[in-house]
Formats: C-alpha cells, sequence, structure tokens
C-alpha cells in the first residue's frame, strides 16, 4: 500500500512538473510531435519502398531466348535441366508460334506494325523459357550456369541466343540503393530532430528542477529517497513523449486518410491508409516507445547535470 501511495505521489508531482514548464513543455511537446511525424513518415516510406520492391521482384524472371533454328526437344531438354535446380520454382516453355500469337495480340491495334511483320513472310520470334527462382538473389546464380552449360545443337553450336535479366537486375539493384539511401538520410533527419528534442526537454525539466529547488530540499531533510525526487522529473519527461505520441497519432490519422485517397492509383496499389489502419499498432508501439525514449533520456541527462542528491 505504501509503495502503491508513492508511486502516486510521484506521478502526481511529475503531472504538475509537466504543468509548471508552461511553454516551455509546449515547445518540447511541438518538437517531440515533429520528431514523431518523422519517423512516422520514415515508417511509411519504408512500406512504400518494400511494397513496390516486392511488386518489382514477382514481375522480375530470367528469360531465355533460344535460336530460330532450336528444336523443340533441345529446349525442354534445357528446361528439364533448370527444373532439377533447387533454386528454380518454377520454368515455363513458350514456342516460336505462341510468342507470334501473343505478339500479334498485343499489337491488334498497330495496322503498320503487323503489316510490316507480314511482310517478312515467317516468324522472326524466338521460342523461349521464363525462369522463376524461390528467391530473387537467386536469379545471378541460375544464369551462371545456363552461361556456364550452354545447351548445344547436334552441330556444336549454342541454341541459347540471349538472356534477358541484366536490364531487371539493374531496376532491382537501383531501387535497393533507394531504398537504403531514404533509409540513411531519414535516420540522419530523424537523428537532428530528436537531439533538438532531446535539447527542448532538457531545458524543460532544469527549469521544473529551479522552480522545485524548495520542495527538494524540504524532501531530503525528510528523508525522501533518491528514486522518489527524481521520479516526478522523469515522468514529466515521459509525459512529454507521450502526449506527442497521441497529437502524431492523430495527426497522421487524416493525413493518411487523405493521401491514401489522392495517392493509392498511382502508387501501384499501395494505400497508405490501409497500410495505417491495418498496422496502427505497430505504428503505435513504435511511437510511444520514442516518445518515451526521447523524454527519459532528456530527464534523466537533466536530472544527472542538475539535480545532486
Amino acid at each position: 500500500m505504501n509503495n502503491w501511495m508513492a508511486i502516486k505521489r510521484v506521478l502526481v508531482s511529475g503531472g504538475k512538473n509537466f504543468i509548471r514548464g508552461g511553454a516551455v513543455s509546449a515547445a518540447t511537446v511541438i518538437i517531440m510531435t515533429v520528431t514523431l511525424a518523422i519517423i512516422g513518415s520514415l515508417i511509411f516510406l519504408s512500406a512504400l519502398l518494400s511494397f513496390t520492391l516486392d511488386a518489382i521482384k514477382d514481375k522480375v524472371d530470367v528469360s531465355v531466348y533460344f535460336v530460330t533454328t532450336a528444336s523443340e526437344s533441345g529446349i525442354l531438354s534445357v528446361k528439364s535441366q533448370l527444373e532439377k535446380l533447387p533454386q528454380v520454382e518454377n520454368v515455363s516453355y513458350t514456342s516460336a508460334d505462341e510468342a507470334l500469337t501473343a505478339f500479334r495480340a498485343r499489337h491488334a491495334t498497330d495496322q503498320l506494325t503487323l503489316q510490316a511483320l507480314d511482310e517478312l513472310g515467317g516468324n522472326p520470334l524466338d521460342a523461349s523459357l521464363e525462369v522463376r527462382a524461390k528467391d530473387p538473389s537467386e536469379y545471378d546464380s541460375i544464369v551462371s550456369f545456363l552461361e556456364a552449360s550452354p545447351a548445344l545443337s547436334a552441330g556444336g553450336s549454342s541454341l541459347i541466343d540471349r538472356i534477358n535479366y541484366q536490364q531487371n537486375k539493374e531496376v532491382i539493384d537501383r531501387l535497393s540503393l533507394a531504398m537504403q539511401a531514404t533509409k540513411e538520410i531519414g535516420f540522419a533527419i530523424v537523428v537532428l530532430f530528436a537531439l533538438a528534442s532531446i535539447l527542448i526537454a532538457f531545458a524543460t525539466i532544469r527549469l521544473a528542477i529551479y522552480t522545485a529547488k524548495d520542495e527538494i530540499a524540504v524532501m531530503r531533510l525528510v528523508g525522501a529517497s533518491n528514486s522518489y525526487i527524481r521520479g516526478p522529473f522523469i515522468v514529466a519527461g515521459i509525459i512529454n513523449g507521450i502526449i506527442a505520441t497521441i497529437l502524431v497519432l492523430f495527426i497522421l490519422w487524416p493525413a493518411t486518410w487523405y493521401a491514401g485517397m489522392k495517392t493509392s492509383g498511382w502508387l501501384g496499389g499501395f494505400n497508405v491508409s490501409n497500410y495505417y489502419t491495418d498496422h496502427f499498432f505497430l505504428i503505435f508501439i513504435i511511437l510511444l516507445v520514442s516518445g518515451i525514449v526521447l523524454g527519459g533520456a532528456a530527464s534523466l541527462l537533466a536530472i544527472r547535470k542538475y539535480l545532486t542528491i
């Protein structure tokens, strides 16, 4: 019972210290709100980039095109070899005739292209194999296998004309680099605002310590424990973080709703509002922990410097 009463008094005193801070407390909450809003924005940006990268990876495969003289049995033999590789998920075969039919369907309204195709008098398209890996990181090894073990015709020439993967790989690599750069820049911005939050919260706790110096002296005389004296200042710092978290969550709700309504069409299906709703608990925990850590760290630093017990 005594412990509960002590905790209650520490919490009440912490609330009073927060109120005493006045404009400084308000400034601390505002700068923490900005910091947490940036952290929240980075969560959404990271989710968007991951969504985009996954969407591109799902569409990426290794396309192996064969020379027009390659026999179907030779191509199916290569298909069988690829299917035995542990890193390969599936291999699909497209004959030259099927490729021609698909090409005509894609260009059904382009009469000039179809006319040029007819004038060739034959099928200029190659048969191909589309190879999908179990993991995107395995494509390099699949391509290496194809290059190191070429399929040969009866005459000893290679059946493989070209392998269309390098361009897809470059797209994935560039997006991966963009993700890494965004994370690093975002981390640097968060650190700067976090330092600003800590400095302002530091000033708030310093002011609270100065304002309560007579009260602290009395508590020392009556034998109050160190944790009892320090507790209210830590609580005041944590309150800053909690209030900032609540403000950010309220700001994000209409902001993500509006952004989701306006941008989902050109973000490839990624809806910011739906992501916020589906991951609200995770976002809440990340922002709350960040706010408490910022407020608590500033309080501890101020106490260590200005409150000698």
